[in-house]
């Protein structure tokens, strides 16, 4: 007898070998009908499940209860479906990989990656994408039932070979030869209709129930496990949602964020550059943009004095060994830039030393800490540093200035007592919060990213992790963050607080981050010497507000489509004189603003004054200032505000002030 619980606590019996199906029948023919999937005891699990005999759990999940379960469920069925139309379009030959859900990528909700090596048409390109999605509305239309089997793993394999799945074969073989893992007896299949897939599931019941809210939306190469030493596949994106109202809603945010696209607006307004002759992931910073990155990193620096941090300066390069102790060189080793072999003597190998571009700032910090002795006195000891690191990305993964090969991180490193631990962690996450609310980022979450204890992936004793996440959670009660906990998020050596910022069209970008770290004090050996005269390990906090100036400015960029406060803008007001008699008056007013140190452009060409209007909104500059014959007169300006527009005429003393109240308050203008 089967007996399940549902979520009103009513309890139904059954037959043993009912299926969740059947369940769903038993209630209502409306429920059976809008039902996608359930979750029995906590698993999610396709409908046509057999629930075991004895007493369980069971929800049934509709398009309106299902959440991010629920999407997971719609596009990995989608991703099935397109496989199914580029293997009866294009042949035989067709050979799949891999092809997931993305329930939380902005731009997508699903790929599936292909080896189209063997068929006729040999590749697939953009203008394709109709006709694929004309052959998914066909196999929709067929209301296939998509059916699981659970087959013996030589049977499973052996039937991949037969359909020349190669990919399959391989991903079959790697289970049976984990080290980690003990070899899977079965492995689960889906069918519907002639196309057989290697897949875990869920899945919709049967290709009919996909809403005809999905779109195929790009085709992008992508190498067999994301290494450049295996073949290029052809990746084809798309998306899918329950309701043709979210697709559009979706469609338009994609519109608006080729819009914000900061590659493109900052070229247009000549922020940064990257170029093959410098090598792809290095940013150029154009005076402009070097403007935004200086404004934004001096005043972090002041807010760092005044809060007690000590600023230093660290190489770019130091011997291999160093990242050997902090443990980061077998984590980060097939990402970093190669090695180098340097010694005096070329020929003596003895001599020679290994050295890398530095990857990451901490070891150096830790140094500086460890070359001279301390007290509980000098404690707690904070290290900040714009310190520049180098990270080899793969060539497909970089991305203008949010993923790059050489960057800048606003880096601090803070060593105290356990006592001092909670109160630090505090103000690193009241520092964190304030950048954020200064820059105009207010809609955020928060992650506590935790130890997976299953994973061997982490360092450090177990109570030393107990310890870091106990005092993570103190700290983001005491201060009453909501936040949630995720497993597996941890850097390897210690749990952190994460900010996930939501921008103003709906994008999650992880930002601040702070983390706590009680392994590297013991792998280097750090010590204080305590009120007892004996010696004492500190612990230590990574903190980083911004991550690093490049990402979160390239963020900022799309933020606020170029459109920068005042006090970050590059080029702050524009002097606009109607004709070439008032630029004498134009310029001295040009001078004036310039003297309390506002940047000031004087556009001082033939143009009419209308196409200078133009230009400057063009730049997105923030306040523009018209001198014409009544403004030489009055000794006046007249002022066009970016957001606001016609402001009036005013006087030079009233807008300087206004100006100079609205740059050093990082705010709204008091001009408007």
């Amino acid at each position: 007898m089967v007996k399940v619980t549902l979520p009103d606590n009513s309890s139904r019996e059954y037959d043993d070998g009912a299926t969740c199906l059947q369940v769903a029948e038993s209630i209502s023919a409306g429920l059976a009908r809008v039902a996608i999937a359930a979750e029995l005891d906590g698993v999610l699990v396709d409908l046509a499940a057999p629930i075991a005999p004895g007493e369980h759990t069971l929800s049934l999940l509709t398009s309106k209860n299902a959440g991010a379960a629920g999407l997971q469920i719609l596009r990995h069925t989608a991703a099935h479906i397109m496989a199914q139309a580029v293997c009866r379009l294009y042949g035989p030959g067709v050979k799949y990989a891999i092809g997931p859900a993305l329930v939380d990528d902005f731009q997508y909700g699903f790929y599936y990656d292909f080896d189209l090596s063997g068929c006729q048409a040999g590749h697939i390109s953009a203008d394709d994408l109709p006709k694929i999605e004309a052959e998914m509305k066909k196999i929709v239309a067929e209301k296939l039932p998509i059916e699981r089997l659970a087959q013996p793993t030589d049977q499973a394999q052996q039937q991949m070979r037969e359909l020349g799945q190669t990919y399959k074969d391989e991903m079959i073989a790697d289970l049976q030869a984990s080290d980690s893992e003990p070899a899977p007896e079965t492995i689960s299949l889906y069918r519907q209709g002639e196309f057989l897939d290697m897949c875990l599931g869920p899945h919709l019941p049967n290709t009919g129930k996909l809403p005809k809210a999905y779109k195929l939306q790009a085709i992008a190469g992508a190498y067999w496990r994301g290494d450049e030493k295996n073949k290029m596949l052809t990746r084809i994106y798309g998306n899918a949602f329950f309701d043709k109202a979210d697709l559009a809603e979706h469609l338009d945010k994609l519109a608006e964020a080729r819009k914000r696209d900061h590659r493109v607006i900052g070229k247009q307004l000549g922020l940064f550059a990257i170029v093959n002759e410098v090598g792809p992931g290095l940013p150029l910073w154009m005076p402009k943009g070097a403007i935004i990155r200086m404004e934004l990193e001096q005043w972090l620096r002041g807010e760092l004095l005044k809060r007690g941090y000590q600023a230093v300066y660290t190489p770019h390069i130091a011997k291999v060994d160093l990242f050997r102790t902090s443990g980061h060189y077998p984590y980060y080793e097939h990402g970093l830039f190669p090695t180098m072999h340097v010694g005096e003597h070329p020929g003596d190998e003895k001599s020679r030393e290994e050295y890398i571009l530095k990857p990451m700032n901490c070891p150096f910090h830790i140094n500086i800490y460890k070359a001279q002795p301390h007290s509980y006195r000098d404690l707690p000891v904070r290290l900040s540093e714009f310190g520049q690191v180098y990270r080899f990305e793969q060539s497909g993964e970089l991305n203008g200035l949010t993923r790059v090969r050489g960057f800048c991180q606003d880096d601090a490193h803070i060593f105290c007592t356990v006592e001092q631990l909670e109160a630090e962690i505090e103000s690193c996450v009241e520092l964190t919060k304030h950048v954020l609310a200064t820059l105009g980022l207010s809609d955020y979450r928060v992650r506590v990213s935790l130890r997976d204890p299953d994973s061997s992936k982490y360092v450090g004793e177990q109570a030393n992790w107990d310890r870091a996440e106990e005092n993570i959670r103190n700290v983001v009660k005491k201060v009453g963050l909501d936040f949630v906990e995720e497993p597996g998020e941890a850097a390897f050596y210690g749990p952190k607080i994460d900010f996930v910022v939501n921008d103003c069209i709906g994008r999650d970008w992880q930002l601040g981050t702070i983390q706590v770290d009680y392994n590297l004090p013991e792998r280097f050996a750090l010590e204080y010497t305590g009120v007892d005269n004996a010696a004492h390990r500190p612990v230590m906090i990574h903190r980083a507000p911004l991550g690093s100036p490049e990402r979160f400015i390239g963020i900022l960029i799309e933020h606020y489509a170029g459109a920068f406060p005042l006090w970050l803008s590059p080029v702050q007001v524009a002097v606009l004189p109607v004709s070439e008699k008032f630029t004498d008056y134009a310029a001295k007013v040009a001078g004036q603003l310039r003297d309390v140190n506002l940047r000031v452009e004087l556009d001082d060409s033939p143009d009419k004054v209308g196409a200078k209007i133009r230009r400057a909104t063009m730049d997105k500059i923030p306040y523009m200032l018209v001198i014409g014959q009544r403004e030489l007169e009055a000794g006046n300006v007249s002022v066009r505000a970016r957001t606001e527009g016609d402001l009036g005429e005013m006087s030079i003393d009233a807008l300087r002030d206004g100006l100079i109240i609205e740059k050093e308050t990082r705010g709204l203008s008091p001009l408007a």
